[in-house]
């Protein structure tokens, strides 16, 4: 009976003991793996360098101890004892200056050391966040759990992989030194001895990380109340809530919800943190007590009997103290190597995913040079996520290529999410879209996004200078200043820029000295400026996603009428509400419920006299001078 009883038991005891010694092993491996980003000649130096500080309080030691075995020398004026004595003493000084001196390399190279780590990681983690990952994988909630704990470790809000490498490398100092006392303490004392002094230090030692270790488990778990608490902590240094908390009357509100949410988030943080400490620490308090008392007493049996000399008295208590104190926390390496690498293990996890979303998405072939053909979609549909309700349902229709197509419907017709599945934000779930006789899916995603100028509705308000804010259409040229004020002559942002202070070095936002910020219409014009700019250099299709949906429609009228002048000959498309804006495009397309309802020019879907032409009435009469009371269809 006793038998079947422990056969049951072990198992779940290993899988206990598994589950506390994994995470440790993949923490520590991605450590080592991390260690030659920092440079083998900083590693060199640092592991030098830490070798030195654990070995040199050692010299210390023993140059004490000579003095204190040579002190009953001078108290019988024994010939040349002064001399002995001052020369230990000056060496145990030496050694301990030299310690001293060289703490402070030991942060310089640590420093070093974060800096390289850090920034190969946060180059993998932009690189991935902003080419390498599907915008499908990005929308996902947990993915922006990942990213928010990624980003607080390289913005330097939390331990980075740098401090865990760093951490990791300050340890050889605090080992070395253990090694250098145990050493100590089994040859002026005795081997067993050290090896007990040794043991209760290494015990203490996976203790005090162990519990360390299951305190930074219960940190992650509570991952979503402390976003929640982040969250509401930031509304303390914006200006856009000020504003709102003043005018609703909201600082009651806020104070309340915000030590409601502090509470839960807080509350089990506080009450695992004492169970996860408390006990452990007075669990491995005995064993230091135990083990340190049962050595210290070896000691003093061993003094008091005669059998060591004053030198190796002194010897001895100082390299038993050293182990003693070893299980407490090490300031320079624990919460760097414990917490540190929570940035790194996100970054991968991320990197994984988004690896898993582009799986077979990505083409390889490149887009051919030059004008491309008519983009055709044949019965394309597309849902967000496995359970959405599908967005576009069979929608079949053709771009042609070197000219203007408008692309019409109300509120959630599929009308922008048409434009991600062109710019290959996203794929389609059904169907295809062809260019030129090619599958889009069969070309390299960041090949064909080149090739594409988009302005979307929400589109990008540089905290940049006027050129950037222009030059980012392409990227690689923005020293082509005569481009830059080309497209911003070109989109009617000519006037924008002469008045700037400091023309296209102009910075676009108050938030910065010399800075300055647009209005509406003008960042619309610097919008259309970048896109064109794009188009200077080799972008084939632009695309224009409701960038004035905040205009009125008259001067909406005269961007479009504008905007298709200058893109005349340039296969072009225009995403919009108002169907009165876009009369002028060579094709329009109409959208009703994620289907193709209606194709042709606006002459032709007129004299139709469908939706189109019923829709295009409607919104003209609000602005034709009738009283009769109409609202406004839109978006």
């Amino acid at each position: 009976m006793t038998e079947r009883k422990v056969a049951a038991v072990s198992p779940t005891l290993t899988e206990r003991v598994r589950g506390w010694t994994r995470p440790t092993r993949e923490r520590w491996s991605a450590i080592f793996r991390l260690l030659p980003r920092a440079g083998a000649s900083v590693i060199i130096a640092a592991v030098l360098l830490n070798l030195a500080i654990g070995v040199l309080p050692m010299a210390f030691i023993i140059w004490t101890g000579q003095v204190l075995g040579d002190l009953p020398a001078v108290a019988g004026g024994a010939p040349d004892a002064w001399r002995t004595v001052v020369l230990s003493l000056t060496i145990a000084v030496a050694a301990f200056v030299f310690q001293q001196m060289l703490v402070p390399f030991q942060s310089a190279l640590g420093e070093v050391v974060i800096r390289r780590v850090d920034g190969f990681c946060a180059g993998r983690l932009g690189r991935a966040a902003l080419a390498e990952a599907p915008i499908a994988v990005l929308e996902r909630p947990d993915i922006s759990g990942l990213l928010g704990e990624a980003r607080g470790g390289y913005d330097r809000v939390l331990p980075t992989p740098g401090d865990a490498v760093a951490g990791a490398l300050a340890l050889i100092a605090r080992y070395s030194q253990l090694a250098g006392a145990v050493i100590l303490v089994g040859f002026v004392l005795s081997v067993p001895a050290a090896l007990l002094i040794g043991a209760t230090a290494l015990i203490v030692r996976y203790g005090q990380r162990g519990s360390l270790g299951r305190f930074g488990a219960l940190w992650v778990s509570l991952l979503s109340s402390r976003q929640r608490v982040m969250y509401l902590r930031s509304f303390g240094t914006s200006t856009k809530v000020a504003k709102e908390m003043r005018m609703f009357g909201l600082l009651e509100w806020y104070q309340r919800r915000h030590r409601d949410d502090s509470r839960s988030y807080l509350d089990p943080l506080w009450v695992g943190r004492r169970r996860i400490l408390l006990r452990p620490f007075l669990a491995y308090a005995a064993v230091a007590l135990v083990g340190g008392a049962t050595v210290l007493y070896w000691l003093a049996g061993a003094a008091g009997s005669g059998t060591l000399t004053l030198t190796q008295l002194g010897i001895a208590i100082q390299g038993v103290l050293i182990p003693i104190r070893f299980g407490v926390f090490f300031p320079e390496s624990d919460v760097q190597t414990q917490y540190g690498m929570q940035a790194y293990q996100a970054l991968t996890t991320f990197e994984r995913t988004a690896a898993e979303g582009r799986a077979g998405v990505a083409g390889d072939l490149p887009v051919p040079a030059g004008t491309i053909g008519p983009i055709r979609f044949d019965d394309v549909a597309f849902r967000y996520g496995e359970a959405g309700s599908p967005v576009l349902d069979g929608v079949s229709c053709t771009l042609p290529a070197g000219r203007s197509t408008a692309i019409v419907g109300l509120n959630g017709a599929g009308k922008t999410t048409l434009v991600k599945l062109l710019a290959r934000l996203y794929d389609p779930t059904g169907g295809a879209i062809s260019v030129g006789g090619v599958d889009l899916r069969q070309y390299s995603p960041r090949d064909w996004q080149q090739r594409l100028a988009v302005i979307f509705q929400d589109y990008v308000h540089y905290e940049l200078d006027a050129a950037a804010n222009i030059g980012l259409g392409a990227a690689d040229h923005l020293d082509d200043r005569e481009g830059l004020l080309a497209a911003a002559r070109r989109a009617g942002a000519e006037d924008v820029i002469d008045a700037l202070p400091h023309g296209l070095d102009t910075i676009l936002s108050r938030q910065y000295a010399g800075g300055t910020d647009l209005s509406g219409g003008q960042w619309q014009r610097i919008a259309l400026a970048r896109a064109l700019f794009a188009v200077r250099h080799g972008a084939s299709v632009l695309v224009l996603d409701e960038p004035t949906a905040q205009l009125d429609v008259r001067a909406e009228v005269e961007f479009y009428d504008r905007f298709l002048e200058l893109t005349r000959g340039l296969t072009t498309v225009i995403i919009s509400h108002r169907f009165s804006t876009v009369r002028r495009a060579d094709q329009i397309i109409v959208l009703d419920g994620g289907r193709v309802t209606e194709q042709g020019s606006h002459d032709e879907l007129m004299a139709a006299g469908g939706q189109y032409a019923e829709l295009f009435r409607l919104q003209a009469r609000r602005f034709s001078g009738d009283d009769e009371p109409l609202v406004e269809v839109t978006a």
